[in-house]
């Protein structure tokens, strides 16, 4: 705690105050963009490098994956709609025998 009321003592007592201006958290913010507009070249590489590493699957595996995929498509589609046809035939069903007692 004393470390950090020493350092703000320290700016504010700078020239400026450490208002912004030309102060020495502009130079540290500039440094910083300088230092991470470098970084950026090194960022690439590694990214690079770690997409290297992946091992894709081949169009094989893909192919059978998407038809796979595609199968269940299907086979859900079929299921909700043999729900929905059931459910609609109940609810009709009591929907008109609600409406024969009247």
């Amino acid at each position: 705690m004393r470390d950090r009321a020493a350092k703000t003592a320290a700016v504010l007592a700078t020239p400026g105050g450490g208002g912004g201006g030309g102060s020495v958290e502009g130079a540290k913010k500039k440094a910083g963009f300088i230092e991470f507009v470098r970084g950026i070249p090194r960022f690439f590489r590694e990214v690079r490098a770690e997409g290297r590493k992946i091992t894709w699957t081949s169009r094989r595996e893909t192919w059978i994956t998407s038809v796979m995929v595609a199968i269940m498509v299907v086979l859900a589609a079929i299921f909700f709609w043999i729900v929905d046809f059931i459910l609609r035939f109940a609810v009709t069903q009591l929907l008109q025998l609600a409406n024969a007692g009247n």
